[in-house]
């Protein structure tokens, strides 16, 4: 996936999670099909300015996003607002921004290693 879209540098992380992502795998059915049976529920915590609570529901190869803590995320990433910008625009890649604790993992790992097919 080293082509994928990247998200305009200023988008709202609001915008991001409800709308551009489930846009950009809705617009991929490659992405649909690698996306197969899951069934999860990823929570995001932006950390500072802009930031919040964000979800990603992955069911059926589809991506619905809305905002709000998950009640039981499956998976729940937690990282500031400038290192999610990072991750965006590929100037920080995800293996990294993990190993150097950038990025906070909990729940399912295993739906980690997945993240780059449902936001690349």
């Amino acid at each position: 996936m080293a082509d994928r879209p990247h998200p305009p540098p200023d988008i709202a992380p609001e915008q991001f999670f409800t709308e551009w992502i489930p846009r950009i795998v809705s617009e991929d059915p490659t992405r649909n099909a690698r996306l197969g049976a899951t069934d999860a529920v990823l929570e995001f915590n932006l950390e500072g300015e802009g930031g919040g609570a964000f979800q990603l529901h992955v069911r059926d190869g589809q991506v619905t996003g809305s905002v709000g803590p998950a009640k039981k995320p499956t998976l729940r990433l937690t990282l500031d607002v400038p290192t999610w910008r990072k991750l965006n625009s590929g100037e920080l890649a995800a293996p990294l921004a993990f190993i150097t604790r950038k990025v906070k993992l909990e729940g399912n790992l295993g739906l980690a290693m997945k993240l780059h097919f449902i936001i690349g």
